[in-house]
């Protein structure tokens, strides 16, 4: 038979999309976003191949067995389908989409595009097999039928998942030891326990919270330059895969929490701004004044940088508003002030400490952490210089941990530091 006559049948899910369309359209549902098929990850290999194969004359037909206002939409968006194919009925997946190729093109009257192992009776139903997958998986589908192509697939791995939980954010957590470090209790184990485990608690948490905020924040992050690479807004992880990992973080949080104590977790449920406060609950070393105020001020100086990163990229592509949120392109000015203020005075207050009586009665040399002031305020000033040429990732986080200059500052304060004990 010749090979431009057999019509190319195609699945949607895992096939076209890595992503689960139905999934994402509940999701999207939650948040009253209305559901677009054109922001879906397609595979960009699969869908050229497609479109070459269409233009040549061959008929592509797209195999529908979930929404059908999804499938629809799919269709419509790629404009490479001769014809959609419904699969209903009852059965499996695989039965319905078998039985509906079968009775349309008959046995061996098709090729068939699929992706996952439960649709083997479906290749086993076609004239030839196109598989987007491993090797692992092409090699049992070429047992039973004939192999014509293999699109390869991004696997699963621990990096994956690494970069979806945002690990790399876990430093922000470091600050729970703070209250021990500058009180000089650190070294103490009945100490170091509990912040230990405050410490990964807040990991589990704000990992849950990130990876709940980009199951949210799908459709925002496939229109920007970088988002659109995380694991869930690539496909690579599903949006089930997400809700199961955020609901494990989550109670890893809880469990880790009973363990440090309630009084802790009251702080914890405010987790995002009170990192520090959270270590002073977890070793029962009291709050310094000061570290609160630095903490307010530079931190929201730094949320400042993420929101101006944000924005900046936004005017760059034409884009003026920012995802429903409550500001957009017209504040970067505004933003900016803000940030730059709040950093130097974060500035401000280190120096007022150096200066107070708490200082003097910790810091045998205590004027060797005036060296601290004009480190901070050239950290600062260059962070936001970058920021405003377009150069700050936007992650702050991400950008001080890769940034060579950020890691010799950091370094030479905890000498300073180290030095005026």
């Amino acid at each position: 038979m010749n090979a431009q006559r057999v019509p190319l049948c195609v699945g949607v899910t895992g096939t076209l999309t890595p992503a689960n369309a139905r999934h994402e359209r509940a999701l999207g549902a939650l948040k009253r976003v209305a559901f677009d098929a054109g922001a879906l990850p397609f595979r960009d290999e699969l869908v050229k191949w497609l479109a070459d194969e269409h233009a040549a004359g061959r008929r592509v037909v797209l195999v529908a067995d979930g929404d059908p206002m999804v499938d629809q939409q799919v269709a419509a968006h790629l404009g490479l389908f001769d014809e959609v194919a419904r699969a209903d009925g009852n059965g499996s997946a695989a039965d319905r989409k078998r039985r509906a190729l079968v009775e349309r093109f008959g046995e061996g009257g098709f090729d068939y595009a699929g992706s996952d192992a439960a649709d083997l009776p479906v290749w086993a139903a076609a004239r030839g097999a196109i598989v987007v997958g491993n090797s692992k998986l092409a090699d049992r589908v070429g047992r039973t039928t004939h192999l014509l192509r293999t699109f390869a697939a991004p696997q699963v791995s621990l990096r994956t998942w690494v970069k979806a939980i945002r690990l790399h954010q876990w430093v922000k957590n470091a600050l729970v030891f703070l209250p021990a470090l500058l009180a000089h209790h650190f070294t103490d184990p009945a100490v170091l326990l509990p912040a230990m485990l405050a410490f990964l608690a807040f990991g589990c948490l704000a990992s849950s919270v990130y990876v709940t905020n980009d199951l949210f924040d799908l459709a925002a992050d496939r229109q920007h330059p970088r988002k659109r690479r995380r694991p869930f807004a690539a496909g690579v992880l599903s949006v089930r895969a997400g809700v199961n990992a955020s609901l494990a973080l989550l109670v890893c949080a809880v469990l880790l929490t009973a363990m440090v104590g309630w009084g802790f977790g009251l702080v914890l449920a405010a987790y995002y701004t009170l990192r520090i406060i959270a270590g002073s609950a977890a070793t029962h070393i009291e709050l310094s004044f000061w570290l609160l105020a630095f903490s307010v001020f530079v931190f929201l100086s730094l949320g400042f940088v993420k929101r101006y990163a944000e924005l900046y990229d936004s005017r760059k592509a034409g884009k003026l508003g920012s995802h429903g949120r409550g500001y957009g392109a017209d504040d970067l000015a505004l933003i900016m002030n803000l940030g730059t203020a709040s950093g130097y005075c974060a500035v401000v207050v280190i120096a007022l400490y150096i200066n107070s009586a708490e200082s003097v009665a910790l810091y045998h040399h205590h004027k060797t952490m005036w060296l601290i002031c004009p480190l901070m305020l050239f950290w600062i000033s260059r962070v936001w210089m970058l920021t405003t040429r377009g150069h700050m990732h936007d992650d702050p986080v991400v950008f001080a941990l890769r940034d060579r200059v950020s890691l010799l500052v950091l370094g030479a304060l905890g000498l300073i530091v180290l030095l005026s004990i």
